[in-house]
Formats: C-alpha cells, sequence, structure tokens
C-alpha cells in the first residue's frame, strides 16, 4: 500500500513520526471496515510505533474498552499532530474519561499531550450533542491559559477549541467571544494569533446567522 507520494506530501504538511511509508487514509480507513472493531489488534497495532499502524489501531479500537491507562500510554507516545487529532476525534472522545482527560492534558508540558487535551475538547464540542453548555464553560479558563503557548500545534489546538465551543450555542458564542477579546489583550505574540483566528471565524457572518434567534 505504500505511496512514495503521499510519503512526500505528509512531510510538506509537518506529519511526522516513525516509519512514514505513505498510506493514503482513505485506504486505512477501507481496510479498518474490512477489519472490523478488534481491541487486541489495535493494541498489537500501536505497539509496532508505525505511523500507519497507529492511524489503523484508532479507527479499529473500542472507546468502551479503553482505560485511563491505555489513554495515558498512548498519549505519552503521540509524535504526529495527525495521530493525535485521530485518537482525540475519533477514539479518546467517546471514552469514559474523555472530560477528565481534556481538562488534564492542557497542563501538560509536552506539545503534543498538551494539543490533545486541546483536541479533546475541540472532539466533545462536536461530538458530544448532549453535553450542557455549563460543561464547556469550564474550559473556557483552560483556553485563555493555554492561548500563550507559542508552539504551532498548540496554539492551532487552542484556536480550534475555542472555536468550536463558540459554535455549540448563541450562549457559548458570546462566552467564546469573551474569551478571544480576552485573549486578545494578552502580551503575547501567540494569543493575539489565536483570538484573531477565532474571531475571524465567530464574528463571521455566516456563525452569527446560524445561531440567530
Amino acid at each position: 500500500m505504500a505511496d512514495p507520494r503521499a510519503a512526500a506530501s505528509a512531510a510538506r504538511f509537518g506529519i511526522t513520526g516513525k516509519g512514514i511509508v505513505g498510506i493514503p487514509t482513505p485506504r486505512l480507513r477501507a481496510l479498518a471496515r474490512e477489519i472490523g472493531k478488534d481491541h487486541r489488534l489495535a493494541q498489537q497495532l500501536w505497539q509496532t510505533g508505525f505511523h500507519a499502524a497507529r492511524h489503523l489501531a484508532v479507527m479499529i479500537d473500542r472507546p468502551e474498552w479503553v482505560t485511563e491507562a491505555q489513554m495515558e500510554a498512548w498519549v505519552g507516545d503521540f509524535d504526529s499532530w495527525d495521530i493525535c487529532d485521530g485518537a482525540c476525534w475519533n477514539f479518546f472522545d467517546r471514552t469514559p474519561f474523555a472530560w477528565k482527560k481534556a481538562a488534564a492534558w492542557t497542563r501538560r508540558r509536552p506539545e503534543f499531550e498538551r494539543r490533545a487535551g486541546y483536541a479533546l475538547i475541540a472532539g466533545l464540542a462536536l461530538h458530544d450533542k448532549d453535553a450542557p453548555d455549563r460543561a464547556f464553560l469550564r474550559f473556557l479558563p483552560l483556553i485563555e491559559r493555554g492561548a500563550s503557548d507559542d508552539r504551532n500545534f498548540v496554539k492551532k489546538a487552542v484556536s480550534w477549541a475555542l472555536r468550536l465551543i463558540g459554535k455549540r450555542s448563541r450562549a457559548l458564542h458570546h462566552a467564546a467571544v469573551r474569551s478571544a477579546q480576552a485573549i486578545r489583550r494578552q502580551d503575547s505574540a501567540s494569543a493575539r494569533w489565536v483570538a484573531a483566528d477565532a474571531l475571524r471565524e465567530l464574528t463571521a457572518p455566516a456563525a452569527t446567522r446560524r445561531l440567530a434567534p
């Protein structure tokens, strides 16, 4: 399945990690459908350390069988933004531990662990349709604090989390805009970038029309 052109493209998009051979994501998804859900195989694939194997592991593992220990082991292994996001968006956000880990990981120092916290917040904001607004309001101080992190993969995830929270409801939209404005006042180039990126989307006509009463 290896495709040297896809491997070269991955490098251009900042995708890093062990053994990137350029297997396109659609082909991995097709393979995941063929395999079905398999927790044991997912563990074996992850342990290989190879990029495509870990992508496939995320696709076939069972969220209901995941333990906190597994989540901690895997987040410590993240070495690429796409593996981080794939795990958080397609897998970890469906576990019983998602809310707890989202808050905890935003406080971590390693780049991909901290990104995982904000990516998990974004995943919850998009996928957990039943969560009340107050659950997401608790994340806003963490987002404001993380906005000053000048590492590219962190600040992009901070903006991502803020924007998706702001799209859930009118109340959260107002709260997210206020947070973005507070972030803009921080003495940090990264924070100003996060604020501008979030406000550009949150104040766009399409966003305000969608949330209009």
